[in-house]
């Protein structure tokens, strides 16, 4: 009952040896109690109780077996129990000795406690029969670690720490290790004291995906424990209790994992009819702990199974096992049954009522998960030994064999992976409404991805592609039971990435069946715009999808994502099949209802279409444009930040696809594009050297193309000038009579809604094509349009403004003329027109060599017409500028500022009296700011 020894530590290079003192009390083969000198708090025994323990099996002859020390005491007389005392005191007198002191005390006390009792307690001697008798657990270590796992919030390894907690239950509960249910109460209470959750009430919000995990897990496990088969009425009756306390705390975490504040009630969503009630569906409130209270059909008898495997009974669990999914398989035949009565009323209504409100995939017992997994261990190859051997960080696939059903029929050929197999695809068909939340929805995903993951881990043989046909054929004819049937609830929980599971497994085995259900999995109702004419049954049916809409479907992105996988997928296995690609395009038109998808598609198509290492795929070339198309349309009206390069992208799969593509998309541009795309763009890359270069093009296709790219650019031209009239010319510049078309285009829209910029440019490009006549007429129409006010000495225009000055210049003195009254209305700043001005002065106009007309070759006067009127121009715009600057005007600037009047200066004294103008400005500056007295003072250093 009680084993006792020392433990000695052996030294390593910068540590001593080290012995502890050890002591282990059992009672009915359980550690009940254990002590040792290192002091280690942990919920796993140290080193040193392990290895004494060890020590003890593997060697029970080198340990003294002695009688329990009451015994030893009874064989001694008085003198030697007074001397062995007195002893035991002088050994550890410092320890015992208050002890000692304090028992003589009450033993000589007649009326003391211990005095009341017959015989005394003896250590070694063992528990009564009566006494409980169970591991040694440290409670108290349990829930610090506990606590402080959760006061990590999931980080630092936290979450991997209560997980390997929880895998310490079940351990327990597998080797029938009363304290397993122990441990799971002590862990419970932390987790309910977690202060997080009244902090998650109170803000309404849900808690983190990591510590909803947990909670699932405790939920399960606490199911597990319920369901033990042999767990007594009494010791069931007062867990159910506890888990009815918990349950009913407000703090109680409860099963969708929000806290009732971001989602309305499921009654919104449900169609009122059918085989429930608006009261069945007002559901209680359910905690993590209902289930484990109340249990209900498959999922129960599931939760049996995992109780029965949990708690040590593979076999039994089998039974249980096989037991269940021949129920499935009479429940799926009657409801084939069902079905085929109801059939033609259901087609012609196109819809049909959710039969099952809650589904086994997403399930927070894991139903599905839960048989696949007694069925497959059953056929796993002991694999033990690779162990040793393998190199741990590669992850080595299970292997598994067939092993026969255990019945009682003589014939059955069955295996338990045949049945594995084919419950997965039970569970995973089974049609099954969105549950609400986006914890909930996102757990669907999560564990339906996790099955298949386990699904691909079979390999498949002739037996297992059998299961596979039968059960997908059953699921293609089961109606409002199967996701995969002909008609589906608008809520229902898609079937993508199941069925691209089922397409790609059954593929080579048999591609009819595999493509009926790729299509036929296709559809995501909850986007489709509207239902049915027959169906007046769902309000939702009639309006497309909208934010409002109920229960939210918080995880459609991935949904969405996952259809267009299975297109994908589709797309690529039918490449060369022009009657399948076909069939795929039509359901891709049909069903997918967002456009960066489309174009995701349209890209992998061309891909798949056009490999670096063989010839194109001509049809599935042909389907990656006409989804880039559909793209376009959808596009044309939207904002999409990616809309540049779908329509780069479009340009480069109809060169693929050859010139007539090139044509119709140039022809039907206003369909697919904006003016701008479809002339910057589009027109551009058409007739570029590189498009024929790549299509080789002889002279008549080539003229196509430019007659349909000047076509476009006219009309592009009319429709947006500002944004197309340069393109147009560009595109025209071959072309005499829509060179001139464009011209005339940009001329009428500059009255309108041209800017100046935009003139400018046009104006600019005019010239460099040997026009300045026209370039002069564009840059007078872009200086009407101009406006630089006194203090806009560093505007973009500036340059163009220069520009057109220079040009009139060099035109002649007319056009000079004429340029000159729009420059200085539109014009107020004065350095830039004194720059125009000493410009003008630095050579003769008409330098341009006009046909026609001839340079005087004299330079032109200040005094006179034209530059007169610019002239004085300038020195009002100095004038003003100088009154405006000085309203404001900050020491620090006053230095900038005699600079500017030096300017001013320069241009003072270009006329015969400009020196006496100057003087006259000067003094009416000194008069009228003679407050400013610093400044002055600079101005009369200065300029006198």
């Amino acid at each position: 009952f009680h084993l006792s020894g020392t433990v000695t530590e052996p030294p390593t290079a910068s540590e001593p040896a080290v012995t502890y003192k050890v002591a282990i009390s059992f009672d009915r083969c359980k550690i009940t109690s254990v002590t040792c000198g290192c002091g280690n708090k942990d919920i796993f025994y140290c080193a040193h109780v392990v290895a004494l323990s060890l020590y003890r099996i593997r060697k029970p002859d080198q340990v003294k077996l002695r009688l329990p020390i009451s015994e030893t005491l009874f064989q001694m007389n008085r003198d030697q129990l007074q001397k062995f005392i007195q002893y035991l005191i002088t050994a550890h007198h410092t320890e015992v000795l208050p002890t000692a002191q304090k028992l003589a005390d009450e033993i000589l006390s007649s009326n003391s406690e211990i005095n009341q009792v017959n015989g005394a307690p003896d250590p070694t001697a063992g528990a009564s029969i009566d006494d409980e008798n169970c591991w040694h657990l440290d409670e108290e270590q349990v829930k610090e670690q506990v606590k402080l796992f959760l006061s990590q919030g999931g980080y630092y390894g936290s979450g991997k720490q209560l997980n390997s907690m929880f895998a310490k239950v079940r351990e327990m509960l597998r080797m029938r290790d009363s304290n397993g249910a122990r441990m799971l109460t002590l862990i419970t209470e932390q987790f309910m004291a977690d202060p997080r959750l009244t902090l998650w009430r109170q803000q309404g919000t849900s808690m983190t995906d990591k510590c909803r995990q947990l909670w699932d897990e405790l939920g399960a496990l606490w199911v597990c424990i319920i369901l033990n088969p042999h767990c007594k009425l009494e010791e069931k009756s007062c867990w159910l209790q506890q888990l009815q306390k918990w349950s009913d705390l407000d703090v109680c975490p409860l099963e969708d994992g929000n806290y009732g504040h971001e989602l309305p009630n499921i009654t919104n969503a449900l169609p009122q009819n059918g085989n429930h009630s608006p009261d069945s569906l007002s559901r209680p409130r359910r905690t993590v702990f209902t289930r484990a209270i109340e249990g209900q059909h498959v999922p129960t008898a599931c939760a049996r199974v995992d109780a029965l495997r949990s708690h040590g009974y593979p076999k039994e669990a089998l039974r249980l096992t096989v037991a269940i999914i021949n129920t499935l398989r009479l429940q799926q035949q009657r409801q084939l049954e069902i079905y085929k009565h109801q059939k033609k009323e259901l087609l012609q209504r196109g819809t049909t009522t959710i039969t099952n409100l809650e589904g086994w995939v997403g399930h927070p017992l894991d139903p599905i998960g839960c048989l696949f997994l007694t069925l497959t261990e059953a056929c796993r190859l002991n694999d033990d030994g690779y162990m040793e051997v393998s190199d741990m960080s590669e992850s080595r696939l299970p292997v598994y064999q067939h092993v026969p059903v255990a019945t009682d029929c003589a014939n059955s050929s069955e295996s338990y992976l045949s049945l594995a197999l084919e419950v997965a695809l039970m569970g995973m068909g089974q049609q099954r409404v969105m549950p609400e939340g986006l914890y909930a929805q996102d757990k669907v995903c999560r564990n339906e991805e996790q099955l298949l993951s386990q699904l691909q881990e079979l390999q498949l043989d002739d037996e297992l592609v059998q299961t596979l046909r039968k059960q997908c054929i059953l699921l293609l004819e089961g109606g409002p039971f199967s996701g995969l049937g002909e008609v589906i609830h608008r809520e229902s929980v898609p079937m993508h990435t199941f069925a691209k599971y089922l397409f790609s497994a059954l593929l080579p085995h048999d591609p009819d069946l595999s493509y009926k259900l790729a299509l036929r999995a296709m559809r995501l109702p909850v986007l489709e715009n509207s239902a049915s004419a027959g169906d007046t049954s769902h309000p939702h049916h009639m309006v497309s999808v909208v934010p409002s809409r109920y229960p939210r479907w918080f995880t459609l992105g991935h949904l969405e994502s996952q259809q267009c996988e299975l297109a994908s997928t589709m797309l690529t296995a039918a490449k060369g099949d022009t009657l399948r690609l076909r069939t795929i395009l039509e359901a891709i038109q049909k069903h997918i209802h967002s456009s960066s998808l489309i174009f995701k598609l349209a890209q992998d198509a061309f891909k798949i279409a056009t490999p670096t290492d063989s010839g194109t795929d001509s049809t599935l070339l042909n389907v990656a444009l006409e989804l880039g198309l559909q793209v376009m349309r959808m596009t044309l009206s939207t904002l999409n930040w990616r809309r540049r390069e779908m329509v780069r992208w479009l340009v480069t799969c109809a060169t693929e696809v050859g010139v007539r593509a090139l044509v119709s998309i140039l022809q039907s541009w206003y369909t697919l594009f904006t003016p701008t795309e479809a002339t910057s763009i589009v027109a551009a890359t058409a007739v570029s050297h590189t498009t024929i270069l790549r299509l080789s093009l002889d002279y008549p296709q080539r003229e196509e193309l430019a007659s349909c790219a000047r076509t476009l650019a006219l009309q592009c031209a009319m429709k947006d000038p500002q944004s197309c009239a340069l393109s147009a010319l560009t595109l025209c510049e071959k072309d005499h009579i829509a060179f001139e078309a464009a011209y005339q285009i940009a001329i009428d829209a500059a009255a309108g809604g041209m800017t100046h910029s935009q003139l400018f440019t046009i104006a600019r490009y005019m010239e460099l094509r040997g026009y300045p006549l026209r370039a002069f007429k564009l840059a007078s129409l872009a200086m009407s349009h101009l406006n630089l006010a006194y203090n806009q000495d560093t505007h973009p225009a500036i340059n163009d403004v220069l520009w057109a000055c220079a040009l009139s210049h060099s035109l002649g003195k007319n056009e000079l003329a004429a340029l000159i009254p729009l420059v200085v209305k539109s014009v107020h700043c004065a350095t830039v027109l004194s720059d125009i001005l000493r410009r003008c002065t630095v050579t003769a106009p008409g330098l341009a060599g006009i046909p026609g007309r001839r340079s005087s070759g004299k330079l032109m006067s200040t005094d006179k017409a034209p530059l007169r009127q610019l002239l004085d121009a300038t020195i009002n715009a100095y004038i003003n500028t100088t009154h405006s600057r000085l309203t404001h005007i900050s020491p620090r600037h006053y230095g900038e500022f005699i600079e500017f009047l030096s300017k001013a200066r320069e241009t003072f004294l270009l006329p015969q009296d400009g020196h006496l103008q100057f003087a006259q400005f000067i003094d009416n500056l000194k008069q009228i700011y003679k407050g400013k007295k610093k400044l002055m003072l600079l101005v009369r250093e200065r300029f006198g």
